[in-house]
């Protein structure tokens, strides 16, 4: 994504004029959904490992999808990692899925935050654009961009049981409401 995108990208999501509220793929209708199987993908990290989503199963996965230059994924970095430790002793997972950025800029935010648990790279946008709502939602941007800063719950059985979509206008820097819904999954498996 060339610098000028990016920059009208961040302040459209800054400014909150561009993302509309929390919307679950669920209730737009369309694949992924609530309560279905999470598509499954293969993608380095950012220390050049293979890590593949069914290499979880049994555990508990939570998903971001991130790029560097957002600042609401800058700000829920950190509580992703207390999350991460929090929740490590019940077999909790929490991935980070960085979007059509270089190694260089995703080892940044690792080091940045001090994230303990792996950054994945989805260097062509792919992946994010296999979790994305369809074109109704949010139909001004590419369906890979509609995913950054978006969360996911994935059950030990790998399906999705929480999907947001950023909601600039309810921001949960601190995840509160995917803490309270990750005790609910954990609470029933």
């Amino acid at each position: 994504m060339n610098i000028l995108r990016r920059a009208l990208l961040s302040l459209a999501l800054t400014a909150g004029i561009v993302f509309a509220p929390c919307v679950s793929a669920q209730q737009a209708g369309t694949q992924p959904a609530t309560g279905h199987f999470a598509p499954d993908f293969t993608l380095q990290s950012v220390d050049a490992k293979a890590i593949n989503l069914g290499q979880f199963r049994g555990k508990v996965v939570v998903i971001h999808f991130a790029a560097t230059w957002c600042p609401f994924c800058n700000a829920e970095a950190p509580h992703l990692e207390k999350l991460s430790q929090r929740y490590k002793d019940k077999d909790v997972q929490v991935l980070i899925i960085d979007v059509k950025e270089t190694r260089e800029e995703a080892e940044k935010m690792v080091r940045k935050f001090g994230l303990s648990f792996p950054v994945l790279m989805d260097t062509d946008g792919s992946v994010a654009t296999s979790y994305a709502p369809p074109k109704t939602v949010l139909p001004d941007l590419t369906r890979d961009e509609v995913m950054i800063a978006s969360n996911l719950i994935i059950d030990r059985q790998g399906k999705i049981r929480f999907f947001s979509v950023l909601d600039t206008t309810k921001f949960d820097a601190k995840l509160i409401a995917l803490q309270k819904r990750l005790d609910q999954v954990l609470a029933t498996q």
